[in-house]
């Protein structure tokens, strides 16, 4: 079981991705493409979704308790991945991501980070998209 366990972290080291995040986007088709952000979404609204039961959990006894601002913001942070506005067309998103990809300014941003900037925009936060945008431009393009 343990060689077992190796080997597969093994091949998974061997097969990680080298190349600039754009070129794992494009490496997908247009059907993969919205197999991966529906992916993203199903795995924050699960995360979102499992936190809020287990904060309940936990204090559901207790009257006085106030949700802590940590929470309130780590929810707004995980909703900035996924955009209101489109809805389920995430066909959108994908033709977005697609062209955010086209600049070659922007080759190097991972894709999660890049699905980031494309909600916020598709959200109509601008100014939020690209503060975002510009820094993850200055961070991945030194």
């Amino acid at each position: 079981m343990k060689t077992q366990l190796l080997i597969l972290i093994l091949i998974s080291l061997l097969g990680a991705q080298n190349g600039a995040p754009a070129s794992f986007w494009s490496g997908y088709s247009q059907d993969e493409k919205i197999a991966f952000i529906n992916g993203v979404y199903g795995a924050i609204s699960k995360l979102k979704s499992h936190h809020r039961s287990e904060v309940r959990k936990q204090f559901h006894h207790e009257t006085n308790w106030v949700e802590p601002y940590y929470i309130e913001r780590f929810y707004e942070i995980a909703d900035e991945y996924r955009s209101q506005e489109a809805g389920y067309n995430l066909k959108i998103l994908a033709l977005h991501m697609d062209a955010l990809y086209s600049n070659s300014d922007n080759l190097n941003i991972p894709v999660m980070e890049a699905l980031r900037v494309v909600s916020l925009m598709q959200d109509g936060e601008q100014k939020t998209a690209n503060v975002r945008l510009l820094r993850a431009q200055h961070k991945y393009n030194k």
